[in-house]
C-alpha cells in the first residue's frame, strides 16, 4: 500500500512539471527557468544531505558517475524538455514521460546486447503511433511544432539512457546525496549554454516566474525525483507502470489550467501509448518472475 501512494503522488507530481513550465515560459528563457530551478534545489538539497544529515561527500571514484548520470537526468533531459515546452502543449510534454518505459525497454535491450524482442518492437510502434495521433490535431491548431517535438525526442532518449545507466550503477551513496549532486553538477553543466543564450529582455522575474521555479524546485526536483529513484531502486519494472497515469495527469492539468484542447485524438493516442507500456511492462515482469523463480 505504501509503494502504491507513493506511486500515485510521483505521477501527480512528476505530470505537473509540463504545466508548471509552460507557465514559466511567459515570463523568461527556457534555460533561465531550468538553471534558476537547478541551482536552488541543489543548494536546498546539498545543505541538507551534507549539514543536517550530515552525510558523507562522494568519493574520488563516484564524482564520474554523478558527473554522467547529471549530464544525461538533466542538463540533456530536462534541459531539451524545458526547451522543447516553448514549441510543445504541456498535455503532449507529460504524454511523451509515458514513452519513457518504451524507449528504458530498447535502451536495456541495446545496453545488454541482445537482440529486441517482437513485443517490444511493437510495444514501442504503438507508443510512437499513439503521440502521432494525440500530436496531429496540435499540430494543426499550432500548440506543437514539428522541431519543439523534435527536441522533446532527444529529451526522452537521454532520460531513458539515464535511467538504465543509473539502475545498473552499484550505488553507495544515499539516494537524496545522489540526487543532490546530480541537479548541482547537470546544473552547472547548462550554465555555459545559458549564459550564451541570455538575452535579459526576455526575462521579467515577477511573481509567475518564481512561482514557476519553486513549483519545480520542491513537488518536482525534490520530492518526485526522490520518489522516483524510491520506486526503481525498490523496482525498475514496476516504477514504470507509474509513468502510465502521468499523461493522464498531464492532459487534465493542462486542459484546466492551460485551456488545451482535449479531443478525441488525445484518447486514442495515449489509449495507444498506455497498451504499448502494458506489453512491455507484461514482457518484463515475466522475465523478472522466471529469474526469481530460478
Amino acid at each position: 500500500m505504501k509503494n502504491v501512494s507513493t506511486g500515485l503522488i510521483f505521477a501527480a507530481l512528476w505530470a505537473s512539471a509540463s504545466a508548471a513550465t509552460k507557465f514559466g515560459l511567459m515570463s523568461a528563457q527556457p534555460f533561465t527557468i531550468a538553471l534558476t530551478r537547478f541551482s536552488i534545489a541543489a543548494v536546498l538539497m546539498l545543505v541538507y544531505t551534507h549539514l543536517i544529515r550530515r552525510n558523507r561527500l562522494p568519493l574520488k571514484h563516484e564524482w564520474k558517475p554523478l558527473m554522467i548520470y547529471g549530464f544525461l537526468n538533466i542538463t540533456l533531459y530536462l534541459g531539451c524538455y524545458v526547451l522543447a515546452m516553448k514549441q510543445v502543449s504541456a498535455g503532449i510534454g507529460s504524454l511523451s514521460v509515458a514513452i519513457g518505459p518504451l524507449l528504458i525497454s530498447v535502451v536495456s535491450a541495446f545496453w545488454l546486447k541482445r537482440a529486441l524482442k517482437q513485443k517490444e518492437i511493437i510495444s514501442l510502434f504503438l507508443g510512437l503511433a499513439g503521440v502521432a495521433i494525440a500530436t496531429y490535431p496540435l499540430l494543426v491548431r499550432s500548440f506543437a511544432t514539428v522541431p519543439g517535438l523534435l527536441i522533446l525526442a532527444v529529451s526522452m532518449f537521454s532520460y531513458s539512457v539515464a535511467t538504465v545507466y543509473y539502475s545498473n550503477i552499484d550505488w553507495t551513496l544515499e539516494r537524496l546525496t545522489i540526487n543532490a549532486w546530480q541537479i548541482a553538477l547537470g546544473g552547472l553543466f547548462l550554465m555555459p549554454v545559458t549564459l550564451f543564450f541570455y538575452h535579459s529582455g526576455d526575462n521579467r522575474f515577477d511573481q509567475r516566474f518564481w512561482f514557476s521555479v519553486a513549483w519545480l524546485v520542491v513537488p518536482v526536483s525534490i520530492a518526485a525525483v526522490n520518489l522516483w529513484l524510491y520506486l526503481v531502486k525498490i523496482d525498475t519494472v514496476r516504477a514504470s507502470v507509474w509513468l502510465f497515469l502521468c499523461p493522464i495527469f498531464g492532459f487534465v492539468y493542462a486542459y484546466f489550467l492551460l485551456h488545451e484542447p482535449i479531443t478525441i485524438y488525445t484518447f486514442i493516442g495515449t489509449a495507444l501509448v498506455i497498451a504499448g507500456q502494458l506489453l512491455v511492462q507484461n514482457q518484463q515482469s515475466q522475465k523478472q518472475e522466471i529469474a526469481e523463480a530460478g
